[in-house]
């Protein structure tokens, strides 16, 4: 079996060759390395350096660099949700998240709090207050979001694992456009961990849960069954894997329809589904989601960019009756959904119809014909990997809510032996 970055970092803290303050050190060097140097909105030297020395040799993930999206709250530090009105208008944290305290338990070195995407509310990465997040690889290209500065710490190499969040797609965009690895946890996870999203900067609380990026299917793995204390299963084999058919891709780009067909071939998927009730789901997610946005928000909304605004503004204005005839949309998707479970393991889906976001261009009308691809699986609640392909396309893998473990271990048996 080849080595991954974890297993190799791991290995060279065991061997004693580096230590935790070279890791800290290391992180250092590469911080806020994209063209537009905010990767990090907050980022603090001395805290790495002291962390480094005060770190429980003994724990599962000691000395492992984990950059963290500010939404969550680090002690000392303000929690800005990407937006320069709760930059000065909160407090700094008393007190760690939930999340942070779970990682420094694990012994992460949390290298910082990172951009994203006003409020958690956008897929492009795009944030006029704090700058648009460029890919540290390519300077041309955003890193999609809304957990932008997640992928980027990853492909900058300041963190080996970046926690963000997904909404409607806030970690599977950025993954698939980053060529990196991403799990959108399962909404039973959350439920399980009920403090979890103590401390946490809340979106649309009906769809909000914690994701993972990182380059590597294995790592992501263990990273995830360590941090949600998931019990080891093995994946399913074979599995059954149904397809959304290409029918539904009306709108990708050539580059993303190779490369999941190239998917589909290799993973055996050959078993289409009936995904027109799909077609539904971005107008029950939105709706929802701008009304729990609007009520989380109210009364600062001029605060924020134009679309964000626009889209709070109509929130505000959905009616009680109209919010239930959603909910109820909702929970009828989602039993049409189970049935497909009932039938797969997983499904396969691209990431995004997109396979890159050029920086500078106008991306006001991207938004809905991306999250036509991600919003089934968050009005599901199910857990999902993305896989990275060629040039800035990616699979999303979806399982069954609660089966978080076996898809991780599917996603990771793909890479075993690469």
């Amino acid at each position: 079996m080849t080595s991954t970055p974890l297993t190799k970092l791991s290995s060279a803290l065991h061997f004693g060759l580096t230590t935790p303050t070279q890791i800290a050190e290391d992180v250092i060097t590469h911080a806020n390395q994209n063209a537009s140097h905010n990767t990090y909105l907050h980022f603090d030297v001395a805290s790495l350096r002291t962390q480094a020395n005060i770190l429980n040799k003994q724990a599962p993930l000691h000395s492992i660099p984990v950059s963290l999206k500010d939404c969550f709250d680090l002690a000392g530090a303000i929690t800005t949700g990407g937006s320069r009105f709760y930059a000065e208008h909160n407090a700094p944290a008393t007190q760690d998240s939930a999340v942070a305290r779970r990682l420094r338990d694990l012994g992460c070195l949390l290298t910082g709090k990172t951009h994203l995407h006003p409020l958690a509310y956008g897929i492009t990465g795009e944030n006029p207050d704090y700058a648009d997040c460029l890919q540290p690889n390519n300077p041309a290209l955003l890193t999609g979001g809304s957990s932008s500065g997640a992928a980027a710490s990853i492909q900058e190499g300041s963190a080996l694992f970046a926690i963000g969040t997904d909404t409607g797609g806030s970690i599977r965009v950025p993954a698939a456009l980053c060529g990196l690895a991403g799990f959108r946890a399962s909404h039973n996870i959350t439920q399980h961990w009920p403090t979890m999203w103590q401390g946490g900067m809340h979106l649309a609380p009906s769809f909000d849960t914690l994701g993972i990026l990182t380059r590597n299917p294995r790592d992501l793995a263990t990273l995830a069954t360590t941090l949600f204390q998931l019990p080891t299963v093995p994946a399913p084999q074979p599995p059954s894997i149904g397809y959304v058919p290409t029918s539904f891709l009306h709108d990708a780009t050539p580059e993303v329809l190779a490369a999941y067909v190239h998917f589909r071939n290799q993973l055996n998927a050959d078993i289409p589904i009936d995904a027109t009730f799909f077609h539904d789901s971005l107008e029950i997610f939105a709706g929802i989601q701008a009304h729990e946005a609007a009520t989380l928000h109210a009364g600062n909304f001029s605060h924020f960019p134009q679309l964000i605004a626009d889209r709070l503004r109509w929130g505000a204005t959905i009616t009680a009756t109209q919010l239930s005839e959603l909910h109820a949309r909702h929970t009828a998707f989602q039993k049409q959904l189970i049935t497909l479970f009932d039938q797969h393991d997983f499904l396969i889906l691209p990431a995004a119809p997109v396979h890159e976001l050029r920086a500078g261009a106008d991306h006001s009308r991207i938004r809905p014909i991306i999250l036509r691809y991600t919003t089934p699986f968050s009005l599901g609640g199910n857990p999902v990997v993305t896989l990275p392909g060629p040039n800035g396309t990616g699979l999303q893998i979806a399982a069954a809510p609660g089966h978080d473990a076996q898809l991780l271990a599917f996603a990771a048996s793909l890479t075993e032996t690469a």
